[in-house]
């Protein structure tokens, strides 16, 4: 028994690494690296057999969970908020025209009855946030854009979840009423929502008092909500994916202690359960089971790619203030990956008698769709002239932690405009003996602060204060005031 733990250990250590050193690779192509991942977990089932369809759905709904809450804190409010209204209906118009589509195809192309061929087209139907995240990150594509892309793929799951799983029960009990499900939908859309924002404040609220011993404890806190967001939401059968990506907006939007460690925390345990999941969803594939379905997945996969996702993305966008060329850049960035394959395990586990070549055609359409798409978005951009002419943003130059078990701690916040601060010299705020600005961050270099330098937009404040008076250092930053009976006189 040892020896074989040994082993596993060992390969497990090998995994990890060949999918890190990989994504180097996926980075050069501009191809998803659940591709590459998928392709070991392939290589690896002809040594390994490997067919536990609940684990992999386990690790799959986790990895989702983990991977929508660091996409829902890296989403900004304010970059979404112009596009909420066309995410949204992508998300719900969108899906609901693709997944009927795709479905009405699946029904000759596959020669199963039209609930099975509609339950196919829900499985495929939504976007995936690992995969549009792993793409997207770094380009140099119009912001508003990618924008209504992030924001697309972090809520249309809830919706093919959704549609797999009510198509799922209504195979099985074809008595069903179709108002039961809407009602069920609204319920689970609109609970998810409001547990998303609740927990969500809820985490803000206690990661801002509390003072644990160790910095690193605050990353694994928010994990913790997260997960606790979902099985909440779950609960009590509303739609813990939606409620779990709302969860990760508020903190990300929130004023929160330790956003960049969290945030830094939750981007590498992101990519090692992206890379678990689709290792994993690679091993549960027999690679000659995929040579007897090929031309059905790729016909398929062809469909979804330049039909029904053209036409979900324009009938849904009707109204949105979006030219052609940003609907034809917006139907082809519609990235298929995890969560289709994760769909495709439910009706293997509801014993259904498609449901294994349901799965083997969902990872053929996936793998095509990311392999395909993911390595012409960027050249579409830029064919389409849809390249943004800002510079993304520079990371800090500088890495500070928090000093341990001691009273003191060193905390970073950005400036912006609207804060009363921006503008100001230091010397001004009369900042309390025990707070100091040890070093800004401001383009690419590093200010040394003094009395005398002004607080501008866009930099990266450093502040070295006790614990104790973190409300108090924070509030510094709120009125731009420290100690409000000194007044300041400039010098002449």
């Amino acid at each position: 028994m040892t020896h074989l733990a040994d082993s596993v250990i060992l390969l497990l250590a090998v995994l990890l690494l060949i999918g890190v050193l990989s994504t180097k690779f996926s980075t050069r192509f501009g191809m998803p690296a659940l591709v590459l991942f998928i392709l070991v977990g392939m290589v690896l089932s002809h040594f390994v057999y490997f067919n536990n369809v609940s684990l992999t759905q386990i690790a799959g709904i986790f990895a989702l969970v983990v991977i929508l809450f660091e996409g829902g804190m890296q989403t900004s409010i304010k970059d979404i908020r112009p596009v909420m209204a066309s995410a949204l209906s992508l998300a719900t118009i969108g899906v609901l025209l693709t997944a009927a589509i795709v479905g009405v195809f699946a029904r000759f192309v596959l020669g199963v009855p039209w609930a099975e061929s509609l339950l196919f087209g829900a499985i495929v139907g939504s976007t995936d946030a690992a995969a549009v995240f792993s793409v997207l990150g770094g380009k140099n594509i119009d912001k508003r854009l990618t924008s209504t892309l992030e924001a697309e793929s972090g809520s249309n799951d809830p919706m093919a979840v959704f549609l797999t799983v009510s198509l799922i029960e209504w195979i099985e009990h074809p008595e069903t009423a179709i108002w039961s499900m809407l009602l069920s939908f609204v319920w689970e859309m609109g609970i998810g929502l409001l547990m998303g924002i609740l927990i969500g404040k809820l985490a803000v609220y206690l990661i801002n008092r509390i003072n644990l011993d160790s910095t690193g404890l605050y990353p694994v806190l928010a994990i913790g909500f997260a997960v606790l967001t979902y099985g909440v939401s779950t609960l009590v059968h509303s739609s813990g994916l939606l409620a779990v990506f709302v969860m990760g907006l508020t903190l990300g939007n929130s004023e929160l202690m330790y956003h960049r460690t969290i945030m830094n925390f939750n981007h590498g345990f992101a990519w090692m359960m992206q890379i678990a999941m689709f290792i994993l969803l690679g091993l549960l594939v027999f690679p000659q089971e995929l040579s007897e379905i090929a031309w059905q997945g790729l016909l398929l996969s062809v469909i979804l790619m330049v039909v029904a996702r053209p036409v979900g993305v324009f009938i849904s966008l009707l109204f949105a203030k979006f030219s052609v060329r940003e609907k034809t850049l917006l139907s082809w960035a519609g990235l298929r990956g995890a969560v289709p394959i994760v769909l495709a395990t439910y009706p293997l586990l509801a014993g259904l008698p498609e449901g294994r070549m349901f799965f083997n055609v969902v990872f053929f359409v996936v793998l095509t769709s990311a392999v395909i798409q993911g390595t012409t978005i960027s050249p579409l951009a830029s064919r389409l002239k849809l390249v943004g002419s800002d510079e993304a943003a520079q990371p800090s130059l500088m890495e500070l932690v928090a000093l341990g078990k001691t009273d003191s701690e060193f905390n970073h916040i950005g400036i912006e405009s609207s804060m009363p601060i921006a503008g100001m010299q230091i010397a001004q705020l009369n900042l309390p003996d025990d707070i100091l600005f040890t070093a800004i961050i401001r383009n690419k270099g590093i200010v040394t602060p003094h009395g005398s330098t002004v607080i501008l937009p866009g930099d990266t404040v450093y502040v070295l204060s006790p614990k104790a008076k973190r409300e108090e250092m924070r509030a510094v930053f709120r009125s731009g005031k420290g100690k409000a009976a000194e007044t300041y006189i400039p010098p002449v």
